[in-house]
């Protein structure tokens, strides 16, 4: 007889007879999975809404606002702390989110009595002791049952602050993979509060950069926007500031009041006398762009007395004597005057670089030089007065050494004798001060490379006389 295999007989409840479920483990993993999934899509919701925070607010604080809550949802905890340092060195309990409103009070009370109690000081203080003492304080301050895990919060390898996490149940566990969701919260708030110091950055560069623009335009407008009609000459000039604002100065000063009085006839004399002046301070930027506006007020007060050039550079020197001293900045000044009745140039120098003086006649270049040293360096210096009788086609060259100085990739510096060179040239081929001017600035260029920016500022003022 063949016996058929028969089910096995199902439990059945005592009371009634009839049967009872069973959770089979099939069953149990499939919850088990079930649940884990979507724990997974819960924390990754929550990390991904971080995410998005992040990206679109423009307040740190509230950002900030939004972290012990998330830390708090995606370690299933009871709460969670975010700690900041502040400039002073001293950690404060920047933002608190507890489950249990009830008992929100005394934990934020618990926690800042335990950061009372610390003073932090950056790259003197190891890390593990603030973190430790920090522990040790809460743990006494918020008593044994409940559980504290903490992570730095590093910007750029910089501790800033700490991010705890708090739970009160007994059986719960700080697993690897809770901890790793803490420091990926904690590496978030560092991100924020980097991208808001950077924001922060960038508002004063705009800040600067506007104010920069404002000084530079000033600085042009106080440079002559074009050269004066002065009989027997041909002029022309030219200044390249490296930076926005630059420390090379030249101006044409009218030597007497009626020459600037604007509703006087005789200012549109072009007989009287002008002072040509080229100027260098000291260093780059804004301080040097200061000291040279400074220089032009005090210098064109100067002119009009009718001292002669030595007696000019030597009271300017002593006027600026005292503030160039606390600047620790020195300038050089060539001080020249012109006058078109008699083509006699008379000038002195403050260790300027000599301007160059092309003879027609000879086809030769000399130098105008007299001793004298730089303005600023002793209140006491004496200078020397010279003068130069011009001849018609003769043509002077007065600049600041950011073009002897200018140099190629090789290292090689333009010089002083290659400018001679080409400065003879010039005056050969060229049929005016205006082409000699960009026939200079152009070979200049080519020799630091026609895409380089130069160093430092360069400036040219070509006389020619007629």
């Amino acid at each position: 007889m063949v016996t058929v295999p028969q089910p096995p007989s199902q439990p059945t409840d005592s009371n009634s007879g009839a049967p009872t479920t069973q959770v089979t483990p099939v069953v149990a993993l499939k919850e088990l999975v079930a649940r884990l999934h979507r724990e997974q899509n819960k924390i990754q919701d929550l990390l991904s809404s971080l995410g998005f925070a992040l990206r679109s607010f423009n307040n740190l604080n509230q950002f900030l606002e939004l972290i012990p809550l998330m830390a708090t949802r995606v370690t299933d905890a009871d709460g969670s702390a975010l700690f900041l340092y502040k400039p002073n060195g001293q950690v404060r309990l920047e933002q608190l989110h507890w489950q249990d409103s009830g008992q929100r009070k005394n934990i934020r009370k618990a926690l800042e009595t335990a950061t009372s109690q610390i003073t932090y000081v950056p790259n003197t203080q190891p890390l593990a002791m603030t973190t430790g003492a920090l522990d040790d304080y809460m743990h006494r301050c918020l008593g044994p049952d409940i559980q504290i895990f903490g992570t730095a919060i590093l910007v750029k390898h910089t501790e800033r602050g700490w991010l705890y996490v708090l739970s009160r149940e007994p059986e719960y566990t700080w697993t690897e993979t809770r901890q790793k969701l803490v420091r990926l919260v904690a590496d978030q708030t560092a991100v924020a509060i980097e991208n808001d110091e950077l924001a922060v950055e960038l508002r004063k560069k705009e800040r600067l950069d506007q104010e920069l623009e404002i000084g530079a335009e000033i600085q042009r407008r106080l440079l002559p926007r074009q050269c004066p009609n002065i009989s027997g000459v041909a002029l022309a000039a030219r200044c390249k500031p490296a930076n926005r604002v630059g420390g090379d100065y030249y101006d044409f000063i009218p030597t007497n009041h009626n020459q600037i009085q604007p509703n006087n006839k005789s200012s549109l004399d072009a007989d009287g006398r002008w002072a040509l002046v080229i100027g260098d301070v000291m260093g780059k930027g804004v301080p040097a762009g200061l000291i040279m506006t400074m220089m032009r007020g005090m210098l064109r007060g100067e002119v009009l007395h009718g001292h002669p050039p030595k007696r000019i550079l030597q009271n300017l020197n002593r006027v600026m004597y005292a503030d160039l001293e606390n600047s620790h900045r020195f300038v050089t000044l060539f001080y020249s005057e012109y006058d078109p009745k008699t083509r006699i140039l008379s000038f002195s120098n403050a260790a300027h670089n000599p301007p160059m003086w092309w003879h027609a006649a000879t086809k030769t270049v000399t130098r105008l030089d007299t001793f004298g040293m730089l303005i600023g360096l002793d209140a006491n210096n004496q200078y020397e007065d010279g003068q130069a009788q011009l001849e018609p086609g003769d043509i002077i060259l007065y600049y600041t050494d950011g073009l002897t100085d200018a140099a190629a990739a090789s290292g090689d510096r333009f010089d002083e004798e290659n400018l001679v060179v080409v400065f003879s040239y010039a005056c050969r081929i060229c049929s005016g001060p205006e082409e000699i001017l960009d026939y200079l600035f152009n070979q200049v260029q080519q020799f630091i490379g026609g895409d380089k920016q130069n160093t430092d500022d360069m400036t040219l003022v070509v006389l020619q006389a007629q």
